[in-house]
């Protein structure tokens, strides 16, 4: 097929008007229109440059009657906006052999990344055991309310913990600045409409799904890694590892069982600190790296809108309004915005106990009054020598300093913006009504986080107001805290993606420092997953 990009509509246009684009751009390169046989439409994004002319603008993939003339016409005359529509069908690169009595390989975490790898390990045959020390989704959802709704966390199930991952309580987004040559995010899009999710994720520029559609469609995952064969084990957490002559020999669970293996996927997320710390006292090589540190900001969504879009805010085809936004500041340090959520809430996302963890989730409709976003700024290990871990402790320094600014019972600490700026403490609330639960504590967020932090947000504020008019409102509500940007460690691999001090172990996805978000995450795991099933059936011929 031949790809078609960069065709402009006007925002209200019917959809009737795409056809006649499509044959005007092949007449471009001299096709008629009589040689189009079908078209389908592969991205569609919107261009708000210019407010009070915005455009939807296309990709569009075509069939032809001769695409053999068609290429040969194309590279007499070349176009900027025409090429050859890339190869994106998924192949798997090994398949298990029937009857096998291989080890079976296993995956710690079933998050985005573990969902993956454990996928696409079941699919080609290898039949993988998945543990994850949290719930099954549901179970795992209510008890995240406990947390919301009454101030109970449940260390073992919550945000971070559980079937899905971090990722089952956020925007649900998919999509990623990651190079990807190979379209294995075609296979995770694919893979999520099987499970449910709606088809435009497939061909919007930006798309997103939701927590409460995740839920069910991470059911379905799990009850077609089942029927291929794998296993999926709740509440198993991993306690110990077996590493012997430099190769996993097995591991050792909460329950008391010891599992042998020798393939294992360490994909547990970016708060698993309790497993960093045994595979740190195991000698498992790692390595501090950088992350962020900031506060969740709180604005009407309409100001968003507004700012964004002018007088096609509200628009059914925009949707609500997002924002990525920088400002460098006078000390050397980077402030931006951090996985924004139009039209969402601010969620407790702790794991443990005497600490306070803020992030954002929306729905798939994104229709609630307030949009958030993390206001962060980047740190380096530089900030928190020590080692490995120390980023770890220094996360906990000020994930405990806010939970005692929020009054000790899981409440957030919080500030309006005009107050921040102004450098007084906050007594009360104005017209933005913060969505975090259990609750927000007005207060005074200069001790929240380092100084250098407090010092780049409040400089950094008025200057955002400039790109987005209203950024800077006095009544929208800064949350605290933000610490789990990502993590801040990663556990080094190889070019095979084996760990580079223990063979058979294959660090992967968020927590072990090699994605950010749902979408990178997953990719990962498929990458992962492929590297395990090229290594075990190398060992197999081997035997033979």
């Amino acid at each position: 097929m031949l790809r078609l990009s960069e065709i402009k509509l006007p925002l209200d246009h019917p959809d009737s008007a795409i056809e006649p684009a499509v044959i005007a751009r092949l007449g471009e390169i001299g096709v008629a229109a009589d040689e189009l046989v079908h078209f389908h439409v592969f991205r569609r994004a919107h261009d708000a440059r210019k407010r009070a002319d915005i455009k939807l603008t296309y990709i569009i993939d075509v069939t032809l009657k001769d695409e053999a003339s068609a290429l040969e016409r194309l590279k007499a005359r070349p176009h900027p906006h025409c090429g050859v529509t890339p190869d994106m069908a998924y192949r798997f690169v090994a398949k298990a052999p029937e009857r096998s009595t291989m080890q079976r390989p296993v995956v710690i975490g079933m998050g985005p990344c573990g969902l993956f790898a454990g996928l696409i390990l079941a699919q080609m045959g290898f039949r993988p055991i998945i543990l994850e020390r949290g719930k099954a989704v549901r179970e795992r959802t209510k008890d995240t309310w406990g947390l919301w709704r009454r101030n109970e966390l449940n260390p073992e199930s919550n945000v971070q913990f559980g079937e899905g991952g971090a990722g089952t309580f956020s925007d649900g987004k998919l999509y990623s600045q990651i190079k990807d040559p190979k379209h294995y995010g075609r296979k995770v899009l694919d893979e999520f409409v099987k499970a449910g999710a709606p088809d435009d994720i497939l061909y919007l520029s930006r798309p997103h799904i939701g927590t409460f559609r995740l839920v069910s469609m991470v059911e379905k995952m799990r009850a077609t890694i089942h029927q291929l064969g794998g296993e999926v084990r709740f509440q198993q957490r991993v306690e110990d590892i077996d590493i012997d002559g430099g190769k996993v020999r097995g591991l050792r669970l909460s329950t008391g069982e010891t599992l042998r293996c020798d393939h294992v996927v360490l994909a547990v997320g970016h708060s698993a600190r309790d497993t960093f710390e045994m595979l740190h006292n195991r000698g498992v090589y790692m390595e501090a790296k950088p992350f962020s540190l900031g506060f969740r900001i709180e604005h009407p969504q309409g100001v968003i809108d507004r700012a964004r879009f002018g007088k096609f805010a509200g628009h059914e085809r925009l949707g609500a309004a997002d924002y990525k936004v920088v400002h460098h500041c006078s000390n050397g340090r980077a402030v931006y915005s951090f996985c924004m959520c139009p039209g969402g809430t601010v969620v407790a996302a702790t794991s443990e106990p005497g600490r306070v963890v803020t992030n954002g989730m929306s729905q798939y409709s994104r229709a609630e009054r307030n949009a958030n976003a993390g206001i962060v700024v980047g740190i380096t290990p530089e900030d928190y020598p020590g080692g490995p871990l120390a980023g770890i402790a220094f996360q906990r320094t000020w994930e405990e300093r806010a939970f005692e600014l929020g009054g000790g019972d899981y409440s957030a600490p919080g500030q309006l913006v005009g107050d921040f700026i102004a450098g007084r403490a906050s007594t009360s609330l104005g017209s933005v009504q913060p969505s975090y639960k259990p609750g927000v504590k007005p207060t005074d967020l200069s001790t929240a986080l380092p100084d250098y932090v407090i010092d780049a947000i409040r400089e950094a504020l008025p200057e955002l107001d400039k790109k987005i008019p209203g950024f800077a409102m006095h009544d929208a509500v800064l949350t605290g805290v933000e610490t789990r940007t990502s993590s801040p460690l990663r556990v080094r691999r190889k070019d095979d993606y084996q760990s580079v001090n223990v063979d058979g172990l294959y660090p992967a996805g968020e927590g072990a420092g090699y994605a950010g978000g749902i979408y990178s995450a997953a990719i990962d795991g498929i990458e992962v997953a492929e590297a395990v099933a090229l290594k075990m059936m190398a060992e197999y011929s081997a035997t033979l």
